[in-house]
């Protein structure tokens, strides 16, 4: 089973022992970081620094100006890592060590765009706005999105791209001291926080057959006990026609379900223009099409005909790989399941050979480990043995 790691730039330039390290893990692939949100991260075995905080979302390559001259939404360049073209030098060490080079691309999310373009930004049923959350309904920020996915996507010796973020964004966000868990949502209440109500979406909302101020009251009306009461628990479509009724809750389904739909086709789409024949294209999913975040909701016979497979999130119990798996099996494409391996975050590289073998049971052809720069010398040994077992 092919496996690949994902890291970024900052983990390599600098240290030259660093790629040499990675191929030992046994590992054919890295996912390098070529457009990220904002981050501080930590570089146990970098020789120069031990911590890079990455203060906004940026490109770590430089953009075409080009391509960008006279637009208002446009990359931000990185300031953090030495260098004009960080992406490209890590990229160049990495496959002079034998691996094979993919870049990572982050979507529709960056607080710095939301902070100085706050019309782009997802606004909830209580006005207020999401800076982190672009909303992919706007057709200048759809223009914006699709254009950077083509840029950073084909990286000069770039075998393939993961697309992440490729999709609606709302309210869940790893955010800098983030204290939003006093109030337990569910996935249901997740979802309706996450509904935007800006023009273009009430107008969306109108095309669906359902009035957006009435929706809107319905989403207040809907999370008022949650906020009295100390949560919301319905998850499911189930769930969310319970809170909104079926009418509304199937108008918003279908409004965002068919954004998501046209952002993903654009996307690839322009990938594919900028990219030779045989360029990968996967996408961070999850099977659950009404779900925001980094992996994005997707309908899986839809991405399946659009791009060339999925990356799914794999960490935790079996019932989390059966759940994320199940959907996509038997329909062919990449399915690269996604093993977080930094014990520190929640990963379990210990178990990381049983739990790889039971995804594979489920359909996984591919292995994607997440993260090689964040994990300690612990971590890596663990991973180095479980893939060497795993053949």
């Amino acid at each position: 089973m092919k496996a690949g790691v994902f890291l970024y730039p900052w983990d390599v330039v600098g240290d030259p022992d660093a790629a040499a390290r990675i191929a030992d893990l046994g590992v054919r692939q890295v996912t390098l970081a070529s457009a990220y949100h904002s981050t501080r991260a930590l570089t146990p075995r970098h020789p120069a620094h031990r911590v890079v905080t990455a203060e906004h979302a940026a490109v770590l390559y430089p953009p075409d100006p080009d391509r960008w001259a006279g637009r208002a939404l446009a990359p931000y360049r990185q300031s953090w890592t030495p260098g004009d073209d960080p992406y490209g030098e890590a990229a160049e060490a990495l496959a002079a060590a034998g691996l094979e080079v993919h870049s990572w691309v982050v979507l529709a999310h960056s607080s710095r765009l939301g902070a100085e373009h706050p019309d782009t930004s997802v606004v909830n049923a209580y006005g207020d706005r999401y800076p982190w959350a672009p909303c992919i309904a706007r057709p200048a920020v759809r223009d914006y999105l699709v254009d950077l996915a083509a840029e950073a996507a084909a990286r000069p010796g770039a075998h393939g791209t993961e697309l992440e973020s490729c999709g609606w964004y709302g309210f869940a966000h790893l955010h800098a001291h983030d204290k939003v868990a006093g109030v337990g949502l569910g996935d249901a209440a997740q979802y309706l926080m996450s509904l935007c109500f800006c023009a273009v979406c009430r107008e969306g909302y109108g095309e669906e057959g359902v009035d957006p101020e009435a929706l809107s009251a319905s989403v207040r009306r809907a999370l008022e006990p949650a906020w009295s009461g100390g949560g919301s628990p319905e998850s499911g479509r189930d769930g969310i026609a319970k809170l909104l009724g079926p009418e509304q809750a199937n108008a918003t389904l279908a409004w965002r379900g068919r954004v998501a739909r046209t952002v993903q086709e654009a996307a690839v789409a322009a990938v594919r223009a900028a990219t030779p024949p045989g360029f990968q294209v996967l996408l961070h999913a999850d099977p659950v099409p009404y779900r925001t975040g980094a992996n994005a909701g997707v309908e899986p016979d839809h991405v399946l005909a659009v791009a060339d497979g999925v990356v799914l999130p794999c960490t935790g119990s079996d019932a989390v790989r059966e759940a994320v798996l199940g959907p996509f099996a038997g329909r062919g494409g990449v399915r690269a399941a996604n093993f977080g391996v930094v014990t520190g975050m929640g990963g379990s590289p210990r178990t990381l050979e049983r739990d790889a073998a039971h995804a594979a049971s489920l359909g996984a052809d591919q292995l994607r480990l997440y993260h090689a720069g964040l994990a300690s010398g612990p971590d890596l040994e663990a991973v180095a043995a479980a893939l060497s077992r795993l053949g």
